[in-house]
């Protein structure tokens, strides 16, 4: 069975209501994002962050995947899909793909700041005094800026043996994330979903012009048809 790499950034999730990482402005829902999203931020203000991401995570619950998460779950039939985001939420799980890796971490998981690696499912609010078993206080379970990108070599690893690969509501212009694609094998097709793209088409990518809801269904059923 051949396999597709599919990247994903905010684009895909904004089409279920999710506002993207940050508006025009640079600022995050009126914050800077290095005060919510930076480790000098967590020291500078662990309530302030905790409550940013409770936020985050109520509003989470309360949107659904898309046509775009679906439509990729559905080409599950002929590939073997291995879905590389960089967002942190749960929608392509809610739609039914298996295979899920996240590059900047889970909005719906907690990890104590005693032991990276001691993670725990978390849907609630994290609030100061939630402590991990070794008492240390639990933080959201995300990669701020500055931290390590730890899922980085595994989606190397994975990009390396991709077949296809399908970018979908991401620039390619934040690294690690962005240098994903050159892992891929040179002859590996590269489709790329984005209704205003900030590159060009060359021989190995092709550009589809069309948001995630439209431009991911119609590609995938040309896919599936190529596997008939």
């Amino acid at each position: 069975m051949k396999k597709i790499l599919v990247l994903t950034g905010a684009g895909i999730s904004a089409e279920s209501g999710i506002k993207t990482f940050r508006d025009a402005d640079g600022l995050w829902e009126g914050h800077d994002v290095m005060e919510v999203a930076s480790p000098l931020g967590w020291e500078n203000d662990k309530e302030l962050v905790l409550d940013f991401y409770n936020q985050r995570r109520k509003q989470l619950l309360q949107v659904k995947p898309n046509a775009a998460h679906y439509a990729l779950v559905k080409l599950q039939e002929a590939y073997e899909v291995e879905i590389v985001t960089q967002n942190i939420d749960d929608l392509h799980e809610r739609a039914g793909s298996k295979n899920v890796t996240h590059l900047h971490g889970e909005l719906l998981k907690a990890r104590s700041t005693f032991d990276e690696d001691l993670v725990m499912d978390w849907k609630n609010d994290i609030k100061i005094g939630d402590f991990c078993e070794h008492n240390h206080q639990l933080r959201p379970h995300v990669v701020w800026f500055g931290e390590a990108v730890p899922m980085f070599q595994k989606a190397a690893e994975i990009a390396e043996t991709a077949n296809k690969v399908i970018v979908i509501g991401t620039s390619m212009q934040v690294y690690p994330a962005a240098g994903l694609v050159d892992f891929a094998p040179h002859y590996a097709p590269v489709y790329f979903i984005d209704p205003k793209p900030n590159i060009s088409e060359n021989k190995n990518l092709e550009i589809i012009r069309k948001t995630a809801v439209i431009g991911v269904p119609q590609l995938v059923e040309r896919l599936l048809k190529e596997e008939l």
